[in-house]
This record gives C-alpha cells, structure tokens and sequence, in this order.
C-alpha cells in the first residue's frame, strides 16, 4: 500500500470516539488556547481543536500522516512539523499538550518516554497542563488482538479494497508485539510495532521524574475510576508554578 492509502486506511479504522470527546472537551476547559497535539497522526484531533479556536501545533514522525493532515478542511490553521518531541520549537511556550489515541505506547523506549515527557515539560508554561492516554497492562488489551476479533474489510476513497486484522505477543518488560496484516488486490502486507503497557505507578513516576505534578488518573473517558473495566489510564498532570 502507498503512504496515501495507509493514511486513509487509518482514517477508516479511527473514525471520531468517546476519547475524542473527551480530549477535545479537556482543551476546551479554557479558551483560546497555545495547545501542543504530539502524536497528531492525520490531524483528526489537531483540526478539531484549531476549529474550537485555539492555537494549535502538530508533530508527528510520519510524512504520509502530516501529508494527509495538511489536506483536509481547516489544516491551514494549524502547524505542522514532522518529527518527534525533539522537534517542538526551542521558544514555544504551550498551555496545553495532549498525546491522544495511546501514542504515548509507541514511544516504547524508556529512555525516549523519559525524553518525550522532559521536552514536554520545558514547552509547557508554568502552569500548563499535559493530558494523554495508555491502555492499562492489568486489562490485558492484547488478548483480544487475534484475527478472530479484529478482522475488517474497509473500501478506500480510492475505490480500494483492504481486509486487515490483527495478531499480538507478549515480549518481556512490558513490551506487545502487534502484527498488522493486510490484503490490498491480493497482495499481503504486515507490519510489525511494539507497544510499552505501563502501569499506573511507573506512569506517575515517570511523570514526577520529569517535574510534573498528576492531578488525576481516570479509568475511563467519563471520569471512571481506574480498574473499572475501561482498561484505560488516562493521566491528567501540569508542569508547576
């Protein structure tokens, strides 16, 4: 498959949710906003929040993602850099940052996540405030990431026919493999990531570790506790005054 159709593929499987929702509704808790989208993907979060009136900058390492971004409606309102936490800029100062859609996970390197959350922090004003999601390892996602559960056929913008479905494996320290596979006009494609489940508590300390101070951790998207089934952290924390 091409950069282009991976991007739309990924569109069709990630159509708006609950975690949208409430993402979008945490920025909008104060206006006019300086938000910082990392993990801004195709820029389905990052085009909402400009389009709620706030300032928003996207980075992400994929170029096909920002390609596919930069051409949907409003994209000309926000900024787009490619790259990773390394990328944001020396002078920008953020109310908010958000990392949606449990990208935190693919930064499966402690010594990356370490970084990510220390570049957050020093682009952040006194004050501003981080939110993001990780799937909670005690709910053990991954069992459900077999080909019997996720198998999907999706139909493209340009008239292409996919089937995908999903294969996982447990490594060591936290660590999933996810196997993607795909069928495009007969031809099998996979592709293989790995995904870091923290748990809560090294979730909090890495935080702490890089200045931050957790002013909540939900479970859910509508304010759950955690362990309640959700199988989400979704951690709320901001940089001191």
């Amino acid at each position: 498959m091409t950069g282009a159709q991976l991007s739309a593929l990924y569109d069709a499987e990630n159509q708006w949710a609950e975690d949208d929702d409430f993402f979008l509704a945490f920025v909008n808790e104060r206006p006019n906003g300086r938000v910082l989208d990392l993990g801004c993907g195709t820029g389905r979060m990052t085009l909402a929040v400009a389009a709620n009136g706030h300032a928003v900058v996207g980075v992400d390492p994929n170029p096909d993602s920002l390609a596919a971004a930069r051409t949907k409606p409003g994209a000309h309102a926000v900024t787009w850099i490619e790259g990773t936490s390394a990328a944001i800029p020396n002078d920008a100062m953020f109310d908010v940052a958000i990392m949606t859609a449990h990208v935190a996970q693919a930064i499966n390197d402690d010594g990356d996540w370490s970084r990510t959350l220390t570049d957050v922090y020093h682009a952040l004003i006194p004050g501003g405030r981080l939110v993001f999601d990780s799937r909670d390892p005690v709910a053990m996602a991954w069992q459900h990431w077999v080909p019997a559960e996720t198998r999907h056929r999706h139909t493209l913008p340009d008239g292409c026919t996919v089937e995908t479905w999903a294969e996982s494996a447990p490594k060591s320290h936290g660590l999933v493999s996810l196997t993607e596979h795909r069928v495009v006009n007969g031809v099998h494609e996979t592709e293989t990531s790995v995904l870091a489940f923290r748990t809560e508590e090294q979730l909090q300390q890495d935080l702490d570790t890089a200045g931050f101070t957790v002013d909540r951790v939900y479970g859910g998207w509508h304010g759950e506790e955690v362990g309640n089934g959700h199988g989400e952290l979704i951690l709320v924390a901001h940089k001191p005054i």
